[in-house]
């Protein structure tokens, strides 16, 4: 219990752990499982969409000739030559005052030009009588209006959405390259813990830090494994980090205890590069390498185990999985209701509530509060440089 030699800033921080980031790997999918996932390669159409003339609508396949002289005293007859159907080409051209009964989406046939909507003309026996003309490609869609041959129409770090995976199949792609998602494997020490969503009883406490990082690195789009709780002794968590992952992170034990042994393990086994951050609440937070995986060493009390994630391990996941390297909340400029002090070469994450348009601290700011977290609109950022906000100071906050 010697206490921090020094605390690195957050950005050195950040600089060192983007020194060791993990190459970005890829996979190929089926497009079916694409969803939600980050495209690695620019997607170029090699057809046109639709690739045919087709009809917009239920009706009638016309030669916009025919009916140039059509009007309500004296309709145009055009004799009806047969029927298509979607995917039914007609192998019949289309001659002078003639009509083809057409069905949305089918191919125009030859000699075609336009069509009439069903409800637009009256139809006695083989024939129907068109009372007005109609502008020659009138419902007629034409090959390549929604994609071109040679388009691109998707780019490297798309996040793939719904529509995104119709446009794939609609020009024929089935499968598609996309960036991994990083394996994270999760590793939470403390012999004062009890298995997530359990009682407490007597001295013990209920785990909450497993199931909020696993959510927050589902969040990220990252693959969780989970060592579960591992006892505060040396071997048992060197044992937890071997396991096939690219990110580790380990709640708990990061500090300067008697029982924090995951730091001196990590100088000792691989590289702890970080520890100590010039921050409130996760100073503790400790950063390093073993056996080439990243590790992020976050403190176990929950809401410095928050903050700790979003700042480094959060924002190395999301980097890997191409969501950017910004935190995921939801941003709002308002006023301070109140003033705020800090201290001058700190970064303090403060939870706050938003009433009226104004924002003011929220009353429980305790590391260990994670119901004050629950019960907050959202946390403010104040830099280091800054060791006082005043009342009405605009700032951003980010939104829970």
């Amino acid at each position: 219990m010697t206490g921090f030699a020094c605390r690195s800033s957050v950005a050195e921080a950040i600089a060192w752990t983007d020194n060791v980031f993990p190459l970005l790997k890829t996979e190929k999918i089926a497009i079916g499982q694409s969803a939600g996932r980050v495209l690695a390669q620019t997607i170029t159409s090699k057809v046109n969409v639709p690739g045919f003339h087709r009809s917009m609508m239920d009706g009638f396949a016309i030669r916009a000739v025919d009916i140039e002289q059509a009007a309500e005293s004296e309709p145009v007859a055009l004799r009806i030559a047969g029927d298509i159907y979607p995917g039914t080409p007609h192998s019949v051209p289309l001659s002078s005052k003639q009509t083809i009964r057409i069905m949305t989406g089918a191919p125009i046939p030859t000699g075609g030009d336009a069509v009439i909507p069903v409800e637009d003309v009256r139809v006695r026996g083989d024939q129907i009588l068109v009372s007005r003309p109609i502008a020659e490609g009138k419902h007629v869609g034409t090959p390549g209006e929604d994609v071109v041959s040679g388009q691109r129409v998707l780019a490297t770090g798309r996040h793939l959405r719904p529509q995104d995976v119709g446009l794939l199949s609609s020009i024929g792609i089935d499968a598609v390259g996309v960036l991994c998602k990083p394996r994270v494997h999760l590793v939470t020490t403390g012999n004062e813990l009890l298995p997530a969503g359990t009682p407490p009883t007597d001295f013990m406490i209920t785990d909450a830090n497993s199931p909020m990082l696993e959510s927050l690195v589902v969040r990220d789009g990252g693959d969780v494994t989970s060592a579960g709780i591992v006892p505060d002794n040396p071997e048992c968590i060197l044992n937890a980090f071997q396991a096939e992952a690219d990110i580790i992170i380990v709640s708990g034990g990061s500090s300067v205890g008697l029982e924090d042994y995951v730091p001196q393990l990590l100088a000792e086994h691989g590289e702890l590069g970080i520890h100590g951050v010039q921050m409130r609440p996760s100073s503790p937070v400790g950063i390093g390498t073993y056996k080439k995986r990243i590790v992020f060493l976050l403190p176990g009390n929950p809401v410095a185990c928050l903050c700790g994630y979003d700042f480094f391990a959060g924002r190395t996941i999301r980097k890997l999985t191409g969501r950017g390297t910004e935190l995921p909340y939801s941003r709002q400029i308002l006023p301070l209701g109140e003033p705020l002090v800090s201290v001058e070469g700190r970064k303090d994450y403060v939870r706050v509530q938003i009433s009226e348009g104004r924002v003011t601290k929220s009353t429980r700011q305790g590391a260990s509060m994670l119901f004050s977290a629950v019960q907050s609109d959202g946390f403010l950022i104040i830099p280091e440089e800054s060791s006082s906000l005043a009342t009405g100071t605009l700032v951003t906050v980010y939104r829970y």
